[in-house]
């Protein structure tokens, strides 16, 4: 592609702050690397004047979690008319909102484990599922806030002092089994990646921290197995619409047989692309360097006007 100007946004003020500036500054370190102007820009609240001020050619959106994930810096970006990475407004808020993807998944036949959206108040009052269950916030990213409730004590989720009440949760039915994952790229998915932490499960410090999980790329799995998990994050990327790159992930129940056991969690529009990040470990897989994944995200970049 050309040479031009891009702003790689990055920092934000969501919890996964810390994740988007190692992502924002590989992502701006390769683009560098191809002869690309880059302005990295820790989006704040003055972000529209920012961009006004730099008038950059195209955007690398490596914000990750609220403002930058959910739908609202894309929305801002189509109405500045400066293409973006990624997908647009409304994958962006549908993805980012997990009571309402599902939805939007079951539309399309996709299987996700029983959930039910609640309140924190009201799931302290009387659980609405039977342990073990699963509590995450129905609107973060990055396993941020996600709580595994074995039994009965409840004790686990009053545990900070930040405590809100009224926040909005999603509760779904525990999983046991293999944690899968698969990218999409452009309309193609890319491969199967099986993580297996260390201990616990794959939270936010096991996908940040290198040496908290192995990633088993390809996945050992049958053929069929892998071919149906490539399938769904397909599937449920283009009900999303989203466009870019995206990865959804999974839960292998080993005890239902064959493709019975297999859910969907989520689907991810903005990805990690720091050092330990999944999809460029996938593209990596499939030949494509990491200066190619991100240069090629540019080369699409678009506004959904």
């Amino acid at each position: 592609m050309r040479r031009c100007h891009v702003a790689v946004l990055m920092g934000g003020r969501s919890a996964e702050r810390e994740v988007s500036l190692v992502s924002g500054e590989a992502c701006a370190t390769a683009l560098e690397e191809r002869g690309h102007h880059v302005t990295r820009v820790d989006a704040g609240i003055d972000l529209p004047e920012v961009l006004l001020r730099l008038r950059p050619e195209r955007v690398f959106n490596a914000l990750h979690g609220r403002l930058g994930e959910d739908g609202r810096v894309q929305g801002l970006l189509d109405l500045l008319g400066i293409p973006y990475t990624h997908s647009g407004v409304l994958a962006s808020a549908l993805a980012m909102d997990k009571p309402m993807a599902k939805r939007v998944f079951a539309s399309a036949g996709l299987r996700c484990p029983d959930g039910v959206e609640t309140s924190l108040a009201d799931l302290l009052a009387a659980p609405p599922l039977d342990p073990p269950f699963v509590v995450k916030p129905a609107a973060e990213g990055s396993s941020v806030g996600v709580v595994i409730v074995p039994d009965h004590d409840l004790r686990p989720l009053t545990d900070r002092n930040d405590v809100d009440l009224d926040c909005r949760l999603l509760v779904e039915r525990y999983v046991p089994g293999r944690e899968l994952t698969c990218a999409v790229l452009g309309d193609e998915a890319l491969a199967v990646t099986e993580i297996r932490p260390n201990q616990g499960f794959y939270d936010y410090r096991a996908k940040y921290t290198e040496g908290f999980a192995s990633h088993l790329v390809p996945a050992p799995l049958s053929p069929e197995l892998y071919e149906a998990v490539m399938d769904a994050a397909l599937r449920a990327h283009r009900v999303l619409g989203c466009r870019g790159v995206s990865r959804a992930d999974f839960r292998l129940d080993p005890a239902q047989p064959g493709e019975a056991g297999l859910y969907l969690l989520e689907v991810n529009t903005q990805p990690g692309m720091t050092p330990l990040s999944l999809v460029p470990e996938q593209a990596a897989y499939r030949g494509i360097g990491f200066g190619d994944l991100v240069e090629r995200l540019v080369e699409e970049a678009r506004c959904d006007m």
